[in-house]
């Protein structure tokens, strides 16, 4: 290794270097002098792609999973007024346009403190627990029975599910690579589209529910879905990892090299760092402003899917119909999102991936506002929601890879990015 390199890694490792100089000289050539022609680390060992694998075989499992019923749990309430939610409750338009933006309140107040914390809490307790909570929360939306229970209900499901996202991109950051991440969190990002998708599909089933106990449909929905959560957030606790370096289901040699390939991945990497010193170098970072505010109008745009139930109710179906229909724009945007994602990685680009993203949604919204055939209106839902979420974690990967310098300035960063994009659906509110 080079001296510049050198000094560039971690003062100290969690695990005992003893014994271990011998692996580290042994991946010293295959880590550190493997770069592309753009300079970015390229994986060339054997143990280190073996290792990849295994981190995707197990992180992002269940990080989907837990991501799918995050979104499965806030997009309850769009399909629940197809089921009556807002008739029942004597709710105007306005009052439950209130209640679904009311959710991203509690969710910004939650999202900075809560990453500040999770690199002082072992993110796999910290996470499973916020599950546990939001579970819990989205369950007593059953028993609501005004305006009032339930706008409080969704503040605070907002706050409870505020620490995972942003978390889950911490936990990727910490053990994949900048040529990596978007990939990987275009993959995550899948589980949002498919917890959107699916939501209806789900619906049509539950809502045959209704009467059963006296309850209406809608609110099975609510209790169902919060009791599989729970029981999910228990599973994730012993799944979840913490830290490259205490990973249980890692070997001793493969936390080494997943430590090390970070550190050689991240420039000018600094330690010894606190939670308010990563908090002030986020804040004074200009490459992070620029992306944030990307990002952020990048989310406003993506507010469509807080009512697209309603959208492809315009197009004259029954209930049934237009809950199945709500399924297929989404699994298309997810396969474009992996795709697009996968190849910016590859290409080690993103300008033009954003850009061109944002030029597809473009085409799709002008397309859906002009034409009046129901076919060209469905491919236009298709086509703009493909175009929305494509970039996404093209933006966020590029966070992750800018702002990496420390753990905490990194979680921050990342909060940060995903806490000023959520003010979108505050000012951007749904229409009736």
């Amino acid at each position: 290794m080079s001296n510049a390199q050198d000094k560039n890694q971690p003062e100290a490792l969690d695990v005992e270097e003893k014994g271990h100089s011998d692996h580290l000289e042994k991946h010293d050539t295959h880590i550190f002098s493997a770069v592309d022609e753009t300079g970015t680390h390229k994986k060339i060992d054997p143990a280190e792609i073996k290792l990849v694998k295994k981190l995707d075989w197990i992180i992002l499992p269940i990080l989907w999973i837990m991501y799918w019923f995050n979104y499965l749990d806030r997009n309850a309430i769009t399909v629940a007024r197809l089921d009556g939610l807002e008739k029942e409750l004597n709710l105007t338009s306005t009052e439950y346009q209130t209640c679904v933006s009311i959710l991203f309140v509690g969710y910004i107040l939650g999202q900075i403190p809560s990453n500040m914390l999770m690199t002082r809490i072992r993110p796999s307790l910290y996470m499973s627990g916020a599950m546990a909570l939001w579970a819990v929360v989205s369950t007593l939306t059953a028993i609501c029975h005004d305006f009032k229970g339930l706008v409080l209900t969704r503040f605070f499901l907002g706050v409870t599910e505020a620490p995972f996202y942003p978390g889950a991109l911490y936990v990727l950051s910490i053990f994949y690579t900048k040529k990596e991440i978007a990939t990987r969190i275009s993959i995550l990002f899948t589980a949002n589209i498919c917890g959107t998708a699916f939501a209806g599909l789900i619906a049509i089933g539950v809502f045959e529910m209704s009467g059963v106990a006296g309850l209406a449909g809608w609110r099975w929905l609510f209790i169902l879905q919060g009791i599989i959560t729970f029981v999910i957030s228990l599973a994730s606790a012993f799944v979840l990892p913490d830290e490259p370096s205490n990973t249980r289901w890692l070997t001793e040699e493969e936390r080494i090299l997943a430590h090390e390939r970070i550190a050689a991945d991240t420039v000018q990497i600094r330690t010894n760092t606190t939670t308010f010193a990563g908090l002030i170098d986020a804040c004074k970072d200009p490459r992070l402003w620029v992306l944030v505010f990307m990002q952020h109008f990048h989310m406003a745009a993506s507010n469509f899917k807080n009512f697209f139930p309603t959208i492809v109710g315009t197009l004259g179906f029954d209930r049934n119909t237009t809950l199945a229909l709500t399924c297929p724009p989404y699994i298309v945007s997810g396969i474009v999102c992996i795709a697009w994602a996968a190849n910016s990685g590859r290409m080690n680009e993103r300008t033009w991936h954003i850009t061109l993203a944002k030029v597809m949604a473009v085409f799709g919204f002008i397309l859906a506002c002009t034409v009046h055939n129901t076919g060209a209106r469905y491919f236009a839902m298709c086509v703009f929601a493909s175009g929305v979420y494509a970039c996404n974690s093209v933006i966020l990967g590029w966070v992750a890879s800018t702002c990496g310098q420390t753990r905490e300035k990194k979680a921050i960063s990342l909060a940060l990015a995903n806490t000023v994009a959520t003010l979108g659906p505050i000012y951007t509110p749904v229409r009736s």
